[in-house]
């Protein structure tokens, strides 16, 4: 299909991202527009990015995922959601724990993960897997041939990256919190249960004590109460 004179390829770009379901890299719009070379498209997107930001609209355009895409500005997010009528979708913090590793450990099997957090996660990488947060990249060439996890592009699109090489350096990430502190989200699970274990351990015992005694507290059942340790009892008629 041939232009007509008031379609500039900043407008065809435009028209075409609105359209889209997901974003839209140069190689696509390579496809779409054969007429129009990869500089060309490039720089007419460098161009709406800078109209769009020059504009101070309630939107921009963003590179995400590998693409480019129209996105709403977080501080209009809470209108959007009202609108759409729908809460938005949270992930438990077992679920992010489990993502968090993936992304910065990838590729990674599942007994990897359970290392490091110090629980089971099947339930929580089938919810990611259904979220389309991770994918199977594949199998590991060990006894058992585990299945390997990494992230989608959809991952990237929910958390505003480039790619996976814009995630924030751990080390950055270590330096926000104290060297004893920042390895605490991984075992947060597993010691939450430990403790609801030790619990419910406690109140068990507590049930088995004889009523009305303290804990600490030991009596020899049979003996004479309120008795003075330093008399000398003997049996009557003695």
């Amino acid at each position: 299909m041939e232009p007509t004179e008031t379609m500039t390829l900043a407008k065809i770009l435009e028209a075409i991202m609105f359209a889209a379901d997901k974003p839209v890299s140069i190689p696509e719009f390579c496809r779409i527009l054969p007429d129009y070379d990869r500089g060309e498209i490039q720089h007419a997107l460098d161009r709406l990015k800078s109209d769009y930001q020059t504009m101070n609209r309630s939107f921009i355009l963003k590179e995400v995922a590998g693409g480019y895409e129209f996105r709403t500005k977080a501080e209009y997010a809470d209108y959007v959601i009202s609108m759409l009528r729908t809460s938005p979708s949270r992930l438990s913090r077992a679920a992010m724990e489990t993502l968090a590793i993936i992304a910065y450990k990838q590729p990674i099997i599942r007994q990897e993960i359970e290392v490091l957090r110090g629980v089971d996660v099947g339930g929580v990488l089938r919810t990611l897997l259904e979220k389309n947060l991770i994918k199977v990249v594949g199998r590991k060439n060990i006894p058992g041939k585990p299945l390997i996890y990494g992230t989608t592009s959809r991952f990237l699109e929910v958390f505003d990256l480039q790619d996976i090489k814009s995630l924030p350096e751990l080390k950055e990430i270590k330096e926000l919190e104290s060297d004893e502190d920042w390895k605490e989200p991984f075992n947060t699970e597993f010691n939450q249960e430990r403790r609801e274990k030790t619990t419910a351990s406690h109140e068990t015992e507590a049930t088995r004590k004889i009523p009305g005694e303290e804990a600490g507290d030991e009596k020899v059942h049979g003996a004479p109460e309120n008795v003075d340790p330093g008399e000398n009892h003997s049996p009557s008629g003695s």
